[in-house]
């Protein structure tokens, strides 16, 4: 190659470098004006597991990957023969009770007649007594002028002691009825009780045969199954994994000095790859208030720089719900922050999708 021509190659590699270094000072940073921001990031949703309460077999899965669901749907459903068998153990347990509190109230009345016998028992000899007294007081008079012989006072005094006697067992009785009646209440309370419990236990089961049945804590899609039907999971196993396609976001990274200007519910516009010629409105939801892929403690200005903060920019639910079998997690794609309300959106980001 002749000295002109190798003097030209050097001058158009230059000019081509000079073209080269112009065009990234400028666009550099996509041709954002200032006061706009970019990041990339991958589209994300809140994800759902649906899970067991209780250890027991699946009996069915009602959903498959991919499927679609709502609030409240069924989506599995677990073997419940143990349950029935307790609901119905606890139901007799149930009726045996109440039929204890009837048993007991009926002894109360019982006890209560029993106490009401004795207390006529009581007056009987409490008349008997107070009859005996008068006799025994008589004969002890009539004793004194010989009038009565000492065998009939004798006999007065032995039946006035009998009389006494007959009062206290009479009146000793009253008072067992009492402790009676106090048992036998005791008894229709603890009945009670033994009712209440059988109650819970019902209870208990029916809402474990509710749990049994595992529905769709809210909208979203099927992502995949953990477990078939079939299997054995212990309290808490995972069945189905949802996302929840109502709470759908984009999470990407800024430096120092950009996340330090964004402000919670800035605008936010998205672009994924699958779909560039779309523009999906968002807004600033979370900023991390800790760096990301930088050493815990940095000394210089320059690394603090380097600092990379956590953005999450949510995707409002109308627009999500008005397009839900195209939400798709995981697409990667840009994400477009203004970091102060007077910058304007490029000519490519602002016609966004209608909500």
């Amino acid at each position: 190659m002749s000295a002109s021509k190798r003097w030209l190659a050097a001058a158009l590699a230059i000019l081509v470098a000079a073209g080269a270094y112009v065009y990234w000072a400028k666009f550099a940073d996509g041709g954002l004006p200032d006061g706009i921001a970019q990041g990339n990031g991958r589209i994300e949703a809140v994800e759902i597991d649906v899970s067991t309460k209780t250890s027991g077999r699946i009996r069915e899965i009602l959903a498959d990957e991919g499927d679609f669901v709502t609030a409240g749907q069924p989506l599995a459903r677990m073997d419940t023969r143990q349950l029935d068998a307790q609901r119905r153990q606890a139901a007799a347990q149930l009726q045996r009770a109440t039929i204890s509190v009837d048993t007991a109230r009926s002894l109360v009345t019982q006890r209560e007649a029993e106490k009401a016998a004795a207390e006529a028992v009581v007056g009987q000899r409490d008349a008997e007594l107070d009859a005996a007294e008068r006799k025994l007081a008589r004969s002890e008079q009539l004793a004194k002028t010989n009038d009565v012989s000492q065998q009939v006072l004798d006999n007065d005094r032995a039946t006035e002691r009998g009389a006494r006697a007959g009062v206290a067992a009479a009146r000793a009785q009253t008072a067992a009825s009492e402790a009676a009646i106090g048992a036998a209440k005791a008894q229709v309370i603890d009945a009670g009780a033994a009712v209440d419990a059988s109650k819970a236990a019902i209870e208990s089961i029916d809402a474990d045969l509710v749990d049994s049945v595992l529905i769709s804590p809210r909208e979203g899609r099927v992502q995949y199954r953990v477990a078939q039907p079939g299997e054995v999971l212990s309290a808490g196993g995972r069945v189905l994994n949802l996302v929840d396609l109502g709470d759908v976001f984009m999470t990407f990274f800024l430096p120092t000095s950009q996340a330090g200007r964004v402000a919670l519910g800035a605008e936010v516009r998205l672009v994924l790859d699958a779909a560039p010629q779309y523009v999906i409105p968002a807004t600033v939801s979370y900023v991390a208030d800790v760096a990301q892929f930088t050493p815990k403690t940095v000394e210089t200005e320059e690394e603090r720089q380097k600092l990379m903060f956590r953005v999450k920019a949510k995707i409002p639910q109308a627009l999500l719900k008005k397009h839900i079998t195209q939400v798709k997690t995981g697409l990667p794609g840009v994400a477009y922050v203004r970091l102060s309300g007077d910058a304007d959106w490029p000519e490519n980001l602002k016609n966004v999708a209608p909500q």
